[in-house]
């Protein structure tokens, strides 16, 4: 399922207009982003949490050479599924 589809089904199960929807979804896309880039945790209960970790520095390797390449330190998003979700998929 891609945005489109998901702003479709939202409108609908909420009877709004797919433009609404849309929005909606934009909306809490970008709450959800501004709070992972303050490093606060978005917990949605049943869903999940989505949390912002911290990946260190290694050193991986070059695949065509296999020549030692370093990987610098970044920081990444990471999603830990609530008990509904994991049941739902299971």
């Amino acid at each position: 399922m891609r945005k489109p589809d998901l702003a479709q089904a939202i409108a609908d199960k909420a009877d709004l207009s797919k433009d609404q929807a849309n929005r909606v979804l934009n909306a809490v896309l970008d709450e959800i982003t501004q709070a992972l880039s303050k490093k606060d945790t978005v917990t949605l209960v049943g869903f999940g949490t989505f949390l912002q970790r911290h990946r260190g520095a290694r050193t991986g390797k070059n695949p065509q050479t296999g020549a030692p390449v370093t990987i610098k330190a970044s920081n990444t998003v990471s999603f830990k599924p609530g008990k509904s979700l994991k049941d739902a998929v299971n």
